[in-house]
């Protein structure tokens, strides 16, 4: 049986993609876990109130930005080498640019709070926006209604 290039890349790609989607699926499970959720928490908690809506940054945030990546990206790796023998962060990171449009948006979105400076500026915002009660309160608003009245 002959193979050709074109069959090939599909093969290959396949394989890739079902490997992209395991790293995916663990990294829900991640995210998901009460040790990640207190860990990203107790992180937030602790530097929440450096943050403001200004459109100056201050000097700080670098600092807290890069102590985030740092604890976060290093659990995160961490926990993914334990249930991916071999599991590469750089060659992930490559096969995010190709998968970002299949990515679910809670993952793309903490993703995006490693690389993406406003994205975590925005997210202390909006944790802070939170604690403070400044959110807004959507649950009164919304109503569930049965179809089969």
């Amino acid at each position: 049986m002959e193979t050709s290039d074109e069959d090939l890349g599909v093969i290959i790609s396949s394989t890739s993609d079902k490997e992209f989607d395991a790293v995916v699926g663990c990294l829900e499970d991640i995210i998901m876990d009460d040790d990640f959720q207190l860990i990203q928490r107790t992180f937030m908690e602790k530097h929440y109130q450096e943050f403001d809506d200004s459109e100056e940054n201050k000097l700080i945030y670098t600092d807290i930005f890069n102590e985030y990546i740092t604890l976060v990206e290093k659990y995160i790796e961490e926990k993914l080498l334990d249930r991916i023998p071999g599991f590469d962060m750089v060659a992930f990171t490559v096969s995010l640019e190709q998968h970002k449009d299949e990515m679910p948006k809670d993952i793309f979105d903490l993703l995006l709070t490693f690389t993406d400076f406003l994205a975590f500026k925005g997210m202390f915002l909006e944790y802070r926006a939170e604690k403070e009660g400044r959110s807004v309160d959507l649950s009164n608003v919304l109503v569930v209604t049965s179809k089969n009245c």
